[in-house]
């Protein structure tokens, strides 16, 4: 049957590798079933919150059907997570190669005919692990999978292709898309975002890079140093809702590695002029217009409510902020909840693997999991990685917390000194007066991995001062959480307390 393009990523080239992406993920014949009289649980969306949720369901017994539109795997698979850490990798290797003199090797420069074959294998890489996320797959879980765009025709049902899924319980799982700001002539000249870089086969000699988040930075970084010359152009700081020490390290590390930068900076207008894309900007210091072969924009997501029948469903939604629900994830339809970017502030893909977790519990099982109970750490994949859980010490003062902060340089650390990896830090901070952990940063070469050593601290209801009994093997970088946890110990030692320990080894001694 005949499937709408309309919502489809632009999947290029038409590669072997990407013929056998789309064969899993939107396959071109496909059938869809007929609908069952009615299901325990639709699910309208098959990125990250959508396949858990149709998954997980089904291998309880559900009688469940998935409708996705455009790709199974959303994002995350397509245009996020996996090609954008399939690029970062090559390009943290080509930085290593460039800069191997420091650690007493020869040092050798990428070429630009190596970036056709870094993309090939980006490509080798995303087809690879789709049958995880394959319509296949999932219809031998048990789920009838519809392709086509559902909409709500009423409380209990979603129409799909001409066919009506009548259900007990729904969750919407339609994710996010990339936006672009409102700049004058930018539609015309072209520009990129996340669901169209990585289909370039050829590297842009230059690159201007809109939005100074999570996707502009790494991705400003990875082209970089692959050989493009980079500029990023940012509102405020980068990173900007990060801890302050982090934000302001990593744009050390930029201007050191000789990405140009412009912070407190927008664009206003695009126009081409012999062959190039010009972007005029406005800076602290006036107007500036840049030539460039690309445009990147990374300035933020929006949620995907458009065209779902939101309306007929009962389902109360924010054009900006997504479908509106409760600590549960129910919406203002008490049989329809939502999980992962569609409604949430983290649109990070574990953030909706928990979602999608909670939504089972309560739809399913008529469960009390609350969002608002999870631990939710992230990271961004610069190099230092930045890494995050819990509140920053903005966050606690607002909600009236005192609290200490303990910080430990990784400069200090034995194994990123030898590795060269000593730029960054552990912070953690406590509820002042005890040990209590309300939140972390690392900054760091590993920080994505160590971030989870605090996580499952915070879970288990450990203080700071118990991750100090914690054995760490030397040497590794995640030893600089013992030594945090070493800082808050010190402090315990008060003045009384030392002197009630002279007078006990005093005594001791006889």
């Amino acid at each position: 049957m005949a499937m709408s393009d309309s919502w489809r990523f632009p999947v290029e080239p038409m590669d072997e590798s990407n013929k056998a992406l789309l064969s899993n993920v939107h396959p071109d014949k496909w059938n869809n079933p007929e609908p069952a009289h009615i299901y325990n649980l639709v699910v309208v969306g098959a990125g990250t919150a959508g396949l858990v949720s149709a998954i997980g369901a089904a291998g309880l017994g559900a009688k469940v059907a998935l409708v996705e539109r455009h790709m199974m795997g959303g994002d995350c698979l397509n245009v996020g997570c996996v090609p954008s850490k399939s690029l970062i990798r090559p390009a943290r290797l080509a930085h290593e190669m460039k800069t191997a003199a420091r650690l007493g090797l020869t040092g050798a420069d990428t070429r630009p005919e190596d970036f056709p074959r870094i993309m090939e294998r980006l490509r080798k890489i995303r087809a690879g692990i789709s049958p995880h996320d394959s319509a296949r797959r999932f219809t031998e879980a048990g789920v009838d999978v519809f392709f086509g765009e559902g909409r709500f025709a009423g409380p209990d049902s979603v129409e799909v292709e001409g066919k009506t899924l009548r259900f007990k319980k729904a969750v919407i799982a339609t994710g996010a898309r990339a936006v672009h700001p409102d700049i004058e002539g930018l539609a015309e000249v072209g520009f990129l975002t996340n669901e169209t870089v990585f289909n370039l086969t050829t590297l842009p000699g230059s690159l201007l890079v809109i939005g100074g988040g999570p996707i502009g930075c790494e991705l400003a970084q990875a082209f970089h140093r692959l050989g493009s010359k980079v500029v990023i152009v940012s509102r405020g700081a980068f990173l900007s809702r990060e801890d302050q020490d982090a934000s302001e390290l990593l744009a050390k590390v930029f201007r050191k590695e000789g990405l140009e930068t412009r912070i407190n900076s927008r664009p206003l207008r695009a126009h081409m002029a012999n062959g190039k894309k010009m972007v005029t900007i406005t800076t602290e210091n006036g107007e500036e217009t840049m030539e460039c072969d690309e445009i990147l924009i990374g300035a933020g997501r929006k949620p995907n409510v458009d065209g779902l029948g939101l309306e007929a469903a009962g389902v109360a939604y924010d054009p900006a902020q997504g479908v509106e629900v409760d600590d549960y994830l129910r919406s203002s339809n008490p049989n329809i909840y939502a999980a992962g970017d569609v409604c949430m502030a983290h649109k990070f893909t574990h953030a909706a693997d928990a979602a999608a977790r909670i939504v089972l519990k309560n739809a399913l099982f008529r469960g009390r999991a609350r969002l608002s109970a999870l631990n939710m750490p992230w990271a961004t994949y610069t190099e230092p990685e930045i890494a995050h859980v819990g509140m920053y010490e903005h966050d606690a003062r607002e909600q009236g917390i005192e609290t200490s902060v303990y910080k430990v340089e990784m400069s200090g650390n034995d194994r990123a000194i030898a590795d060269g990896e000593d730029e960054g830090f552990v912070k953690v901070v406590v509820k002042k007066g005890s040990d209590k952990i309300v939140g972390a940063t690392i900054v760091a070469a590993h920080a994505g991995e160590m971030i989870s050593e605090i996580s499952v601290a915070m879970s288990a209801g450990m203080g700071l001062g118990g991750l100090a009994n914690v054995i760490h093997p030397y040497p590794t970088q995640a030893e600089a959480i013992k030594r945090v946890a070493d800082a808050y110990n010190k402090t315990r030692l008060t003045p009384f307390v030392k002197k009630i320990f002279r007078w006990w080894l005093s005594w001791s001694r006889g």
